[in-house]
């Protein structure tokens, strides 16, 4: 997808090079109000109606406005360099799969560690919430184990275009408290090579027809 805008229109670089990357539980950064306060306005303007649970690939999916910026900013050379600089690691040579969220049922949010087929894993926040996020449930919680979410290092309000990323490795144990209801989430992943990619995605597209049927739940 190619960029109408410059990147750095949606995204504030200069906040994400300034916060350290923090290692309690594991390696990650939080970045509040990464993306602009009107692009925030747009992008929920221009959200995907998606009216369901589960994860959902951009090839499933009819973009349109903000929503496709949102995309193509993501995609581009400057995040991309922006996130290997703060991880210190090389991504640009590494696909990307990237999946929209809309709504949370009660029993997503089950602490789980993100497949080893993902190298790096990005988040963004979109819900527009006055006073910040005052449900009790669905902020995410960054874990230093698998036994209980109540032993975590980091919590993170899912709202006003927050960035979260983290290496996906053994130990990045992360999940939220029961919430249902909308909860608009973007997810992208640097994947480990192409053709596991395109099963993902496949994967994706058939288990957001299938989650209203599946006990059980994880999202971010």
């Amino acid at each position: 997808m190619t960029a109408t805008i410059a990147p750095d229109a949606l995204f504030d670089f200069s906040a994400l090079a300034a916060t350290p990357l923090a290692t309690d539980p594991f390696a990650h950064v939080v970045v509040p109000n990464f993306v602009r306060p009107a692009a925030v306005d747009r992008i929920d303007a221009d959200w995907p109606k998606i009216g369901k649970p589960g994860a959902f690939p951009t090839s499933s999916l009819t973009l349109r406005g903000a929503a496709g910026e949102l995309v193509a900013s993501l995609e581009s050379p400057e995040f991309c360099a922006a996130v290997e600089a703060k991880l210190g690691m090389r991504l640009a040579h590494l696909p990307t799969m990237i999946t929209f969220r809309d709504r949370c049922r009660a029993r997503d949010g089950q602490i789980h560690t993100d497949s080893a087929t993902k190298v790096v894993t990005v988040l963004l926040y979109l819900n527009k919430r006055t006073g910040g996020w005052q449900d009790q449930g669905g902020k995410l919680r960054l874990l230093r184990g698998p036994e209980s979410l109540d032993n975590y290092a980091a919590e993170i309000e899912p709202v006003d275009g927050t960035l979260l990323i983290f290496k996906c490795t053994r130990d990045a144990w992360h999940g939220h408290a029961s919430y249902e209801g909308p909860r608009h989430v973007l997810q992208m992943n640097w994947m480990v090579d192409e053709a596991t990619k395109r099963r993902e995605e496949g994967r994706h597209k058939v288990s957001a027809f299938l989650k209203n049927m599946n006990p059980f739940g994880k999202s971010h």
